[in-house]
């Protein structure tokens, strides 16, 4: 059975919540892997670069930019904001 790129969005977003791609990113994607371009890096969107004002932070994400938000807290010392944050995967 195939799934549209809005009910895989949906899909994602009830397993992922906030960190689930954005619908518009979805879509992209349906269209990219149905033209056969399977081609996963991220792609420069022609928009501003990202600046990171934190330069630790950068230090870290230049280290291993595959580190997700509560890994990078953890070491940056604000654990603290994931203590109570649900985690609907548990």
């Amino acid at each position: 059975m195939k799934k549209s790129a809005a009910e895989a969005h949906r899909m994602l977003s009830n397993t992922h919540g906030e960190a689930a791609i954005n619908e518009r990113t979805c879509r992209e994607w349906f269209q990219r892997f149905k033209n056969g371009d399977f081609e996963v890096e991220d792609r420069h969107s022609g928009g501003r670069e990202k600046i990171f004002e934190d330069a630790e932070l950068e230090a870290l994400l230049e280290q291993d930019s595959y580190q997700n938000q509560e890994e990078l807290a953890r070491t940056l010392g604000l654990n603290k904001l994931f203590q109570n944050a649900s985690k609907p995967w548990e």
